[in-house]
């Protein structure tokens, strides 16, 4: 097949090639353009950022500061850009419309990017894994699904995990029958209130998961179930303990988690969302006279229980996909599929996405010269990524790249631990979405405080004030949600 690049060109001459046109890898494709390093952008869909276009209608919950890279506000300004309002929430739609698109089309980028280039595997020229002499000075050969091949002196993975969902199985594996049911099952996130509506408005949804993909679209079912008659959403959770599904609150050590756990607990003790706990996925069966889905999950003792549904949502988190480099001599923690180095840093069981410490070129190095994954892929099963994080990650490796080994080794990197992944944002969100004041949300807080001695529990405390305050039921559920966990163990 015929390579896009000379393979007889020497190493400086040929570029870098970058996988993704999404927000990290069109950082690091910025911050090549500024060291005027040659290099190549391909993407897998037909347009910058199409894996966020389709979350466009979740708004993130960090700000537009954090979702920025500097190297590409430094290009787009010069070229004329206006920021967003740095403090403003963003969706994904907007930070595609308004950033990523704009980005891509500079003239600095967009030469350089590939639209339609699905990698299908990466090599190097005429080198297998097993080949020693010679492998640091080999280009690498990236295979496209179409038979061409690109030659490149590096690699930068920044394809995400999007497109590599986890599955519903306890076990990590598909249940039995999951891909026969694909047609009864969504993956996380879909567009609840809006473009999907018809499919769940008046049915039967069981929602999969315990994070925070799950947890958004939960609450968003949830206002479907006071709007559409009928309407039923059923949270299916491995875990035996509740509690353990909720988080710890405030003592959580992860503040995103705790807060969407308590919302989670509201709707639940309010009846909104029916909670199946220590329900394992073992089979998923179509009931074809029924246009349903029957889950079945194995109790404790050996007997079998099922639910039964008209929709299914798989919010059960993502993976890398590193099967594009198994011809490529990577070391991966055999349990997040990080780096060794990066995975100790990024342990969910003791790190948040404001508590992970700035890391570059060394964390994310393999024995594999010159190729790095970088962004959500280089996480690997770890759900806090942050882009600022990813950021940092383009502008260190690219910084080794151009052998400035002082700059891919500084910090660049500040992210205090509250205001970038907090239940704080969430809440400003939420009270943003509704177009509710911006004190809305410490209005509600106060009016809860002094009503509590008035109700049995907090939440019904946090609904009460909402009502006081004149806050539309939609919104009232959403930051009451956020904000139970103010008051979580608060004497009633």
């Amino acid at each position: 097949m015929p390579h896009l690049s000379d393979p007889a060109l020497s190493d400086a001459a040929l570029p870098v090639a970058v996988i993704g046109a999404g927000p990290v890898g069109l950082a690091a494709a910025a911050h090549l353009a500024e060291r005027g390093l040659p290099f190549v952008v391909l993407e897998s869909g037909p347009v910058a950022g199409s894996s966020v276009r389709q979350w466009g209608h979740v708004r993130l919950f960090s700000p537009w500061r954090y979702n920025t890279d500097p190297a590409a506000r430094r290009l787009l300004q010069a070229g004329g850009w206006v920021s967003p309002d740095p403090d403003a929430l963003p969706t994904g739609a907007e930070l595609a419309e308004h950033y990523l698109q704009p980005l891509a089309e500079l003239p600095q980028i967009t030469p350089h990017v590939r639209y339609g280039a699905q990698v299908s595997a990466i090599s190097r020229l005429d080198l297998d894994r097993l080949r020693t002499p010679g492998r640091e000075s080999a280009p690498f050969v990236l295979r496209l699904e179409d038979g061409t091949e690109v030659t490149a002196r590096a690699v930068i993975d920044a394809c995400g995990t999007w497109k590599t969902p986890n599955v519903l199985g306890a076990n990590g594996l598909p249940a039995h029958g999951e891909l026969d049911a694909a047609a009864w099952i969504d993956h996380a996130l879909p567009d609840v209130l809006g473009a999907d509506r018809r499919r769940y408005a008046g049915r039967h949804t069981v929602v999969v998961g315990a994070g925070h993909s799950a947890a958004t679209t939960l609450l968003s079912l949830s206002e479907l179930v006071e709007q559409e008659p009928g309407t039923r959403v059923t949270w299916a959770i491995r875990t035996a303990d509740p509690d353990r599904a909720y988080g710890g609150g405030d003592e959580d050590a992860l503040p995103a988690r705790g807060s969407l756990g308590s919302g989670l607990r509201l709707l639940v003790d309010k009846s909104l969302v029916e909670l199946a706990a220590a329900f394992k996925i073992r089979s998923v069966r179509p009931l074809s006279d029924q246009n349903r889905v029957e889950l079945l999950s194995s109790r404790a003792d050996g007997s079998l229980w099922s639910i039964t549904a008209d929709r299914v949502v798989a919010a059960t988190g993502y993976r890398p996909d590193h099967s594009i480099a198994a011809e490529l001599r990577l070391d991966n923690d055999p349990i997040l599929g990080t780096t060794r180095l990066l995975s100790p840093l990024i342990d969910p069981n003791d790190h948040s996405c404001g508590t992970v410490r700035p890391h570059g070129v060394d964390e994310l190095t393999h024995p594999e010269p010159g190729y790095y994954a970088i962004g959500a892929k280089s996480y690997g099963r770890a759900p806090t990524f942050l882009l600022a994080t990813g950021y940092e990650q383009a502008r260190s490796v690219v910084a080794a790249l151009a052998d400035d080994w002082a700059t891919a080794r500084e910090v660049h990197l500040d992210l205090p631990e509250t205001g970038v992944c907090s239940a704080t944002l969430g809440v400003r969100s939420i009270a943003e979405s509704f177009g509710l004041a911006p004190d809305t949300p410490a209005k509600l807080i106060a009016a809860t405080t002094r009503l509590l001695p008035e109700h049995a529990t907090a939440a019904d405390a946090v609904m009460a004030a909402a009502t006081e305050l004149g806050i539309e039921p939609a919104a009232a559920l959403r930051l009451a949600a956020f904000t139970a966990e103010q008051f979580d163990g608060a004497p009633a």
